[in-house]
């Protein structure tokens, strides 16, 4: 014959087990899920990919999202060191990367590689014109269109100053 007592404690024990387990039910089904910034962004052709960069021609492709064509045989690919906190420069070049939906801020002291291109249909712009990519773990962080001209400019992905 087998005889099995419960006390008080047991019982208490597993009812906090099940009040605990009906929270984290509750919450994994109420609680919304989110896309982490720069997954995917909307332009006005569609959806931008912001993952999946691991070589120059993924970073060429990523700036064909936005109708840009550039020279892949010019390819510079450099690793670059994030600054451990900006300066004047850096903070203005960071509120250019907030414009376009990215934070550089994020990735302070960090080795990011920067994928440099020539872009070769910017209309607006004489001289010539370069397309930055900095790119983090696979991920694009952050980059610009800037003209080599003296009297040149920056500007996000989309082209807009």
């Amino acid at each position: 014959m087998f005889v099995y007592s419960v006390r008080a404690t047991t019982i208490k024990f597993f009812g906090v087990i099940c009040v605990a387990l009906a929270a984290l039910i509750t919450l994994i089904a109420f609680v919304p899920t989110y896309v982490s910034d720069g997954t995917a962004q909307t332009l006005g052709n569609g959806e931008v990919s912001y993952d999946r960069i691991k070589t120059a021609d993924d970073a060429a492709a990523f700036l064909r999202q936005f109708g840009w064509e550039v020279d892949t045989t010019t390819a510079q690919t450099v690793e670059v060191n994030m600054p451990e906190s900006f300066d004047k420069v850096f903070s203005g070049y960071n509120e250019l990367q907030k414009r376009q939906g990215l934070d550089l801020s994020k990735y302070t002291g960090k080795t990011v590689t920067r994928y440099t291109f020539t872009v070769s249909n910017y209309k607006e712009a004489e001289g010539t014109v370069y397309a930055n990519v900095l790119v983090y773990r696979n991920r694009v962080i952050g980059g610009d269109l800037c003209s080599a001209d003296v009297t040149g400019f920056v500007s996000g992905f989309e082209g807009q100053m």
